[in-house]
């Protein structure tokens, strides 16, 4: 069986579902969303971006919007993406297992302190 491109869920994917988690964004904007939920430590350029959403698209895990919410306002065509169940379900997991081993690295004693 061919190997999924999302399987297991590159971290670059991961965020990109957590910064449509609230809202619909258009590319730009979701790069600066990562850029801010990860402190400035992820940013991602455009080529990785926007490939990243294409496999994502086909996937089911994200979707493109054929309203824009802000069209009215702007003279660019831009494309904005939501979250399908199917990502929400996804990011979802992903989390769940990053608990998981945030779990067995404090039985493990390598991590302690304030973290999670």
């Amino acid at each position: 069986m061919p190997r999924r491109k999302l399987d297991p869920l590159p971290t670059v994917a991961f965020h990109i579902l957590l910064a449509l988690a609230n809202d619909e964004l258009h590319g730009y904007a979701i790069m600066r969303g990562v850029e801010e939920q990860t402190e400035g430590r992820m940013r991602l350029g455009p080529g990785t971006l926007y490939g990243s959403l294409k496999t994502m698209l086909e996937a089911g895990l994200i979707e493109e919007l054929d309203e824009r919410p802000d069209e009215e306002n702007s003279t660019e065509r831009r494309r904005y993406y939501r979250l399908t169940a199917a990502g929400r379900k996804r990011a979802q997991l992903e989390a769940e297992k990053l608990v998981d081993l945030v779990r067995l690295a404090r039985t493990k004693r390598i991590l302690r302190g304030l973290h999670v």
